[in-house]
């Protein structure tokens, strides 16, 4: 397969590197960088020095620029011609102007995106990127891959699993196609919005979790936390057209674990710090990579409102993130709340 990634940052590179180290099938790899500079090293180097450093790119994967903002779409289109697979590992802020530049494109394509994205001006909430995608470039045959994985063990060939997620059976076949290894396992899903409210949610659970930890509450408080975080995944998920097992496999319950446990997690990171007492500021800017939570607590918050969801642990993290809840108030919030049936509709 010709394969390529639009995106240098830390995941977009692992799965490059992942997939062009494959012992088994030989793909043509090609990661695709905006920033000129980044291009340079990376040919140079042969590694990300800065999002994945010690990870030696395989000598498969090529490297070339995506072209600086405003190079137009023949650029992209050039870059993209003849590839099976277009993976987009922008963020989510990047996403709707990346597809609309893919508009026409014949390849499959995926993101690797968490989240909402953020409301438009009038708009009462933001969209799923395969909501995004349907509004700009309905043509385009397209997915997610997610599920439980960090960067750095993906790119080592820890043993890791993933969901390759579309209503198009011939996009799933081919993210198993692409990414299917020895250490990597990719399970077909056609839920695509269960997959990617998993992917949204957990990572603002991942920074209540933090919290938890950060403030010594114990692991009693800590699985508390995770079981009923996964009840507000699914009540939202099943709102906007999930299927419940979703969220009982990788993408809610696996991907939920992972980040909200594993201190690889910068959404968790963003949790213990302010635990610690920093400010928002302060804990994004000691990541210097991104954290999707942070960004998407407030739109997932607001898409719940819209249907009528209520998601008490995330509206307590957005309480905290803007600065209206202290930490010990925001454990006093959900702790003080009315005595109720346990099931994901309470």
């Amino acid at each position: 397969m010709k394969i390529v990634v639009l995106g240098a940052g830390a995941w977009g590179t692992a799965l490059a590197v992942s997939a062009a180290a494959n012992p088994l099938v030989h793909h043509a790899l090609t990661l695709a960088a905006r920033d000129a500079r980044q291009v340079q090293a990376l040919q140079q180097y042969r590694e990300n020095t800065r999002y994945l450093p010690g990870i030696a790119l395989p000598p498969r994967l090529s490297v070339h620029s995506l072209g600086e903002p405003g190079a137009g779409i023949d650029h992209l289109q050039a870059l993209v011609q003849g590839a099976d697979l277009v993976i987009v590992a922008t963020p989510m802020a990047g996403l709707r102007a990346m597809l609309a530049s893919l508009r026409g494109c014949s390849a499959s394509v995926a993101w690797l995106c968490k989240g909402f994205e953020a409301a438009k001006p009038g708009a009462a909430y933001g969209l799923l990127a395969h909501e995004i995608q349907a509004e700009v470039a309905p043509g385009l045959r397209a997915g997610i891959l997610s599920g439980p994985s960090f960067a750095q063990e993906v790119a080592k060939g820890a043993p890791t699993a993933l969901v390759a997620a579309s209503a198009d059976a011939s996009v799933r076949e081919a993210l198993v196609a692409a990414f299917h290894s020895p250490m990597l396992r990719v399970y077909a899903n056609d839920d695509i919005a269960g997959v990617e409210v998993g992917g949204a949610v957990k990572n603002v659970l991942a920074i209540a979790t933090g919290l938890c930890d950060g403030l010594n509450l114990g692991l009693n408080a800590r699985a508390a936390l995770i079981t009923r975080g996964l009840a507000e995944m699914t009540r939202l998920g099943l709102a906007l057209g999930g299927k419940s097992d979703t969220f009982m496999g990788l993408s809610g319950l696996g991907d939920l674990v992972l980040t909200a446990t594993g201190d690889l997690s910068r959404n968790r990171q963003v949790g213990l710090a302010l635990a610690k007492g920093q400010t928002l500021e302060e804990a994004v800017a000691s990541l210097g990579h991104v954290a999707e939570g942070v960004y998407s607590a407030r739109t997932v918050v607001q898409r719940a409102a819209s249907v009528g969801v209520e998601m008490p642990i995330a509206q307590a993290v957005v309480g905290l993130l803007d600065g209206r809840l202290l930490a010990a108030q925001a454990v006093a919030l959900l702790m003080g709340r009315e005595p109720t049936a346990e099931s994901i509709q309470a």
